[in-house]
């Protein structure tokens, strides 16, 4: 049986192990698996060789809060350095990337959201935002940061600066952001994620871009305050279900080397999103 599997703590509501073994039954990879493996983050280094050594996994996916916990025990490409976090490992060479950026400008392109030198607000300075900031910046967008402390904002365009020689970004309040204008506003927050629904990080009272775009990395729920408040201003709004889809799928292609059945993966995550 060729195992893997997402690490984590908790990873309990983790609806991966149905989106990668929906898959490998839709192409008959019979012999792949998919598992949950909590980690705590005080024996990451022990947990990851555990499972290598012991457990037989080929590799795993990586979420919150070990994401930048795992990069000083495998090698990191360009990407995860850029970004700062590795969600996808492979054992059989000890390697990290990250599938977030992947994810999220594969998710852009998918519903036809064009980004090449247009402006886009880019709201959160954590790990999905710098995700979001080299992938957006790499296509050739103009992006504007917006966070709630700036000079967070500030320190990790500095660094992705330096390490990705990110430099088409600056950092501007809402208020400054929304009246230059934008094609795109990402929430690269946790803000409104369940349990908390009712919250969003876009400040009521604030006009909403006109014709931008509002994509919400958050996918649970469905549909946030922040697309509605983004609809009722007449915008085109995307969840973030496809992104985590799409993430998937590009670590299930480094594992397997086969195209992802992204269909598949897209129905069984809805699935399991009705049950968790």
């Amino acid at each position: 049986m060729k195992k893997v599997g997402i690490i984590g703590w908790p990873v309990t509501h983790s609806i991966s192990p149905a989106m990668h073994n929906a898959a490998y039954a839709a192409l008959g990879l019979t012999d792949w698996q998919y598992e949950l493996a909590p980690v705590p983050p005080d024996i990451v280094r022990q947990g990851l060789r555990t499972l290598r050594d012991e457990g037989g996994f080929i590799g795993v996916n990586v979420t919150v809060p070990l994401k930048e916990k795992v990069m000083p025990h495998v090698r990191p490409d360009e990407r995860a350095r850029a970004v700062g976090a590795v969600n996808t490992i492979d054992f059989r060479d000890n390697s990290g990337t990250n599938t977030d950026v992947i994810g999220f400008m594969d998710d852009l392109k998918a519903h036809g959201v064009e980004v090449q030198g247009q402006r886009v607000i880019v709201l959160g300075a954590g790990g999905a935002a710098r995700a979001a900031v080299y992938g957006l910046a790499r296509a050739g967008a103009q992006v504007t940061v917006v966070n709630r402390t700036p000079q967070k904002a500030q320190v990790m365009l500095a660094d992705m600066m330096l390490s990705a020689n990110i430099r088409s970004a600056d950092v501007l309040t809402l208020d400054e952001a929304a009246e230059q204008g934008a094609v795109l506003v990402v929430n690269a927050t946790s803000v409104g994620m369940w349990p908390k629904t009712e919250e969003s990080p876009w400040i009521t009272g604030v006009a909403w871009p006109a014709g931008a775009v509002a994509y919400d990395m958050v996918y649970r729920p469905h549909q946030t305050t922040f697309m509605r408040q983004a609809e009722q201003s007449g915008a085109r709004v995307i969840g973030g279900l496809g992104m985590l889809v799409r993430q998937g799928a590009a670590a299930f292609k480094l594992w397997t080397g086969q195209d992802a059945p992204v269909e598949v993966m897209y129905a069984a995550a809805e699935s399991a999103l009705q049950t968790t």
